[in-house]
């Protein structure tokens, strides 16, 4: 038996909702398979934060550094401030464990109305740089209350940042078109950006086997909507990375479907799986949230696991289940959360799985 330890953080809102359904259908597509997820479930978010003043307690990444995955539901709370919620929980855990890369597949599904005229077939692969860039901790602010007040932010990007998050890239296009497009704005932001172009370019050009196509981010965004289809692989910093999976993850129908994997791919660290919604209070308690996002997300964690044909056997099913019409109402469709779920065990149960 195959053991894996997983930390589960399905956090607050939608994510207590979405997060169990994901874990039946990651239970059931591993049954009899030879292997056995072992849930550690932590009660850490935006609650713990109400009742205790942080979001997870300080030896939280001690906890979890002794297990294989961290699988993380979705942060956020009315009443506690965004930057709480990021910068003690999931920067923390991206910073600590080294998750460099943000990967992020984007694809559209037969029966799912695209926002985008014509509904193009769209099947892109974001690799964003998820450690550093322009989130960064430093800078400050001067003259509160003045009417000269200034806020100041540093972006960060390091030889070693870019050349790592350049070299996954390149092996993802290599395995897939060859083509790379590296999202930039070096006619505009003058030394981090040409700095980017420079170690990227460098990076593609030694391996070999990828066209290397740098695109200005507005003319790159422009592109997503207009012409997706053309679009195969980006490598993008942290915040141009992070706008542009949201917008093909919008055009693709629902945002809800989307997964993201923040990766230490040498596996020194474990690596965290979790979908690109929030926790969405506007629909919280409702039962109706998209569990396809969570779901997938799962699927790319039993991938990086070793378990390639389980993982795809996961995406086969949700696939088939989205594509006949078994959605939730953010797709057009009435099925709440758990009975999307439960098609999902159907439909590999159906297959054999």
């Amino acid at each position: 038996m195959d053991a894996h330890v997983i930390s589960v953080l399905a956090g607050d809102g939608i994510g207590i909702e979405v997060m169990p359904v994901a874990m039946e259908v990651l239970d059931a597509a591993t049954r009899d398979r030879g292997v056995r997820l072992e849930w550690r479930e932590q009660p850490w978010g935006s609650d713990y934060f109400r009742r205790r003043g942080r979001m997870m307690p300080t030896d939280a990444i001690e906890t979890m550094a002794g297990t294989d995955a961290v699988f993380l539901g979705a942060v956020g709370h009315p009443e506690v401030s965004d930057v709480e919620t990021l910068w003690g929980m999931l920067i923390p855990i991206r910073r600590e464990f080294d998750q460099y890369i943000n990967l992020r597949p984007v694809r559209s599904f037969s029966g799912v109305r695209s926002s985008l005229a014509g509904s193009p077939d769209i099947d892109v692969v974001i690799v964003r740089e998820n450690v550093e860039g322009e989130y960064s901790a430093v800078g400050g602010r001067s003259g509160q209350g003045s009417p000269f007040e200034a806020a100041y932010q540093q972006s960060v990007f390091t030889r070693r940042g870019v050349e790592r998050v350049a070299a996954y890239a390149a092996d993802v296009a290599r395995a897939r078109s060859g083509r790379l497009v590296s999202a930039t704005k070096s006619n505009g932001i003058i030394h981090t950006m040409p700095f980017w172009d420079e170690v990227v370019a460098e990076v593609v050009g030694r391996g070999g086997g990828v066209a290397l196509e740098p695109v200005l981010i507005d003319a790159l965004a422009a592109r997503a909507v207009r012409a997706p289809q053309t679009l195969d692989v980006i490598v993008a910093s942290n915040l141009f990375g992070d706008i542009l999976s949201d917008l093909l993850a919008g055009a693709v129908g629902s945002i809800g479907i989307a997964p993201s994997a923040n990766l230490n791919p040498e596996r020194r660290c474990p690596s965290m799986f979790e979908p690109v919604h929030g926790s969405a209070p506007d629909i919280a308690g409702r039962g109706i949230a998209n569990p396809i996002g969570q779901i997938w997300a799962g699927a790319m964690m039993l991938r990086h696991l070793g378990h390639e044909e389980i993982a795809g056997s996961i995406e086969t099913a949700f696939t088939a289940v989205v594509e006949r019409g078994a959605v939730t109402p953010d797709l057009g469709g009435e099925l709440t959360t758990a009975e999307v779920g439960a098609a999902v065990v159907a439909e590999l149960s159906a297959r054999g799985v």
